[in-house]
């Protein structure tokens, strides 16, 4: 069942029109879409290419040699609708100039897309495609009606492909394709807001996932199915991504799996990883974040501390899966998936603590100010606060700039709990932790995000109902 998507779809319908109807010397255009993996770019694409009636071609890369994908492209092409697909029948092609300039020869005038799919791997396997598409596209490709798409999930690469100084640059519009909001989560399996957003934290909000999830079953009853089943997308995801992200690389796995067990510091990643040197694990950390695996997120006053920089599984699913599933599959795979039910069960309401904090501060910064605090009318950017020591650790803190914050808006608190109000001695605390924050002041703002309601007065109260509007049109 295909969902949502249908400002990606709009946009992709737009860009075909402009492609059909421009009469300029050169009316193709070229898309590079990215996205993190199994979050549905292919099948957006996909989706796209059968509701139009126009002659298309979808080329998947495996990332096998050069010679294997140009003889896989043939097969593709001439398989294809395009008018002049049989041009590519029985021929061996030698190149991707070859290739590609073939390739315009079978288009057809009125218009056609074409798509090349985990285009990483073409760049990858050879170092001279960026060139070679660039020059394909300027001499032949672009005089067609043809929309090119590039779709990637090695997001720095695909990023990379249109900066400044590369052989693509300004030549293709970009699109990112997002995880599903809490918002589609909850309309898609018809939960109420606060276990939309718990479900977010176990399926990223990757469509295929939620599409294995029976709509309107709670969260416990899903997940005892799901591990019950080796096959289950929530089970093969994480490591069907670990594999195509790090088909070699142990160490990078190793400090990944370090940071999903809990780990957040430099020191005690190094320590979890087991001990491996300060540089290597520099190496491993640089390359997690360039991913955009794993996010550092630092203190956020009016004197960032940048030495208390914090690590983070920035992927909720792949968050839940290294900590729940992949260290435990091994028991799943013979049948005893109701050990690792139990063990979810049993740490889910500590775990959900901690892990909800990243996705209720981006619901917070959706709103936050002026929607929460109307006396202020700048954007306002959201962090937490915390010292080396933890003393005070702040869940919510709202300025006016990251990441050198020159005014504290507000500063908040998260209680995400089905059965505790924020009472009292929460808004004791976070009163107490208001003096300690650099920026803050006496008279500052204080909000409470709570699952279950507040007890007390003299704070701006977030409910879940509340956040699940920051993802709305």
């Amino acid at each position: 069942m295909f969902v949502g998507r249908q400002t990606q779809l709009a946009r992709l319908n737009t860009l075909l029109r402009h492609v059909r109807e421009d009469e300029d010397a050169k009316p193709g255009k070229a898309l590079l879409i990215r996205g993190r993996r199994r979050v549905g770019k292919s099948r957006l694409v996909e989706e796209f290419v059968d509701r139009i009636d126009v002659p298309h071609l979808f080329f998947a890369a495996t990332g096998r040699p050069v010679r294997d994908e140009l003889r896989l492209f043939a097969e593709e092409v001439a398989a294809s609708n395009l008018p002049g697909a049989a041009v590519f029948n029985g021929v061996h092609i030698s190149n991707w100039d070859a290739a590609l300039r073939l390739l315009a020869t079978t288009l057809p005038d009125d218009g056609s897309v074409v798509v090349l799919d985990e285009l990483p791997y073409l760049v990858a396997a050879d170092n001279g495609f960026e060139g070679t598409l660039q020059r394909a596209f300027d001499r032949e490709l672009a005089r067609k009606h043809v929309l090119l798409i590039g779709i990637g999930s090695d997001l720095a690469m695909m990023e990379a492909l249109n900066e400044y100084g590369r052989p693509f640059h300004q030549r293709a519009t970009e699109m990112v394709v997002p995880p599903l909001t809490p918002a589609e989560v909850a309309g898609l399996l018809d939960l109420p807001a606060a276990d939309a957003f718990d479900a977010q934290l176990i399926t990223g909000g990757l469509p295929l996932i939620c599409n294995e999830w029976p709509v309107g079953m709670p969260l416990m009853d899903y997940l005892q199915q799901a591990v019950g089943d080796p096959t289950s997308a929530l089970l093969v995801s994480g490591e069907r991504s670990l594999a195509a992200e790090f088909p070699s690389d142990v160490q990078a796995r190793t400090v990944l799996q370090a940071i999903g067990s809990g780990e957040r510091t430099f020191a005690n990643i190094g320590r979890a990883a087991g001990d491996i040197p300060q540089g290597s694990l520099n190496r491993s950390l640089t390359a997690l974040m360039a991913k955009r695996i794993v996010a550092a997120d630092k203190p956020l006053s009016t004197k960032p501390a940048s030495k208390d920089k914090r690590y983070r599984i920035a992927d909720p699913y792949l968050r839940f899966w290294l900590s729940f599933l992949g260290p435990h599959l091994d028991e799943i795979e013979r049948g005893r998936g109701d050990r690792v039910h139990s063990r979810i069960r049993a740490s889910w309401t500590s775990w959900r603590g901690r892990a909800i904090e990243p996705i209720i501060r981006e619901a917070v910064e959706r709103l936050a100010p002026p929607v929460i605090l109307d006396e202020h009318k700048v954007p306002g950017v959201v962090g937490g606060y915390w010292t080396r020591t933890n003393n005070p650790e702040i869940d919510i803190v709202v300025g006016d700039r990251a990441p050198n914050t020159k005014h504290v808006i507000a500063l908040g608190s998260i209680k995400w709990l089905e059965n505790a109000p924020f009472d009292h001695h929460d808004l004791g605390t976070l009163q107490a932790h208001r003096t300690q924050i650099p920026g803050a002041a006496v008279d500052t703002p204080l909000i409470a995000v709570a699952r279950s309601g507040t007890a007390v007065d003299g704070v701006v109260h977030l409910t879940p109902e509340n956040l699940i509007t920051a993802y709305e049109p």
